[in-house]
């Protein structure tokens, strides 16, 4: 059961920056003991995110797999997949611009929303659907320059 979903609403419409801090988000739940599912639209940017997550901070080791075909290691703390594929997390990052299937199986969502105003407006449509469901929500509007 989802308890709650977190949008984070970025002042750049840079991929980069959506990147980023998707990065920094997974590495601190990590941190935390938490696993991690990363959701992204293509496999191309599942792997440009994979390649990310090793050199983002060059102090951070966030020990990771991209899954395909819904293969996955249940040891390893942090996945990027297409599809949730029922990979086990306490932390679902979507950098899709589709509500995920299966979503309420995570307790958290972190939706990273950039200043692109089609992602931003499929974004407004993931939120509406949330709230019709009756899942808590919390948005966040950060700059640049925003530490999580």
């Amino acid at each position: 059961m989802t308890e709650r979903v977190d949008f984070y609403v970025l002042a750049s419409n840079s991929p980069k920056q959506r990147f980023n801090f998707a990065c920094r988000l997974t590495e601190k739940a990590y941190q935390r003991d938490l696993k991690v599912l990363i959701l992204q639209d293509s496999l191309a940017g599942a792997k440009s995110l994979d390649e990310l997550l090793w050199t983002f901070n060059e102090r951070s080791f966030v020990p990771h797999q991209v899954c395909i075909d819904g293969r996955y290691d249940a040891e390893t703390p942090v996945h990027l997949a297409l599809e949730s594929a029922n990979i086990k997390a306490d932390l679902l990052v979507n950098l899709t611009d589709r509500l995920p299937g299966g979503f309420e199986q995570y307790p958290r969502i972190a939706e990273i929303i950039d200043a692109d105003p089609e992602r931003r407006r499929l974004g407004r449509e993931r939120f509406k659907a949330y709230r019709d469901l009756k899942v808590a929500l919390d948005t966040h509007q950060l700059d640049e320059s925003a530490e999580i």
